[in-house]
């Protein structure tokens, strides 16, 4: 029940830190990490809430958990494509392609 408790407080923990990063960091990489971030917390927070609720794992939930990392490693992948294009469309950029 403790390691639960510590558990569900460092999710919360992850989560507001890629909260206060989103909210806070100017750059979009920065913003993206902590996004990445966030979703770490709210992938133990299932884990945790998986195996707490009966004896037995939910599997339903584990599944969830896989699903997002897929989802969010692709998300990820998205965003950090539209970066480099806003990046090279900005007219504050180099034309050289540095």
């Amino acid at each position: 029940m403790i390691q639960d408790s510590l558990y569900i407080m460092a999710s919360i923990g992850l989560f507001g830190i890629g909260l206060y990063g989103v909210i806070v960091a100017p750059h979009i990489l920065k913003k993206i990490l902590a996004i990445n971030i966030m979703s770490v917390g709210v992938f133990m927070l299932l884990v945790v809430s998986a195996n707490n609720m009966n004896s037995t794992p939910d599997p339903v939930l584990h599944a969830m958990v896989l699903t997002g990392i897929v989802v969010a490693i692709a998300g990820t992948a998205l965003a950090l494509l539209l970066a480099v294009k806003i990046h090279s469309l900005s007219p504050a950029s180099d034309k050289d392609g540095r």
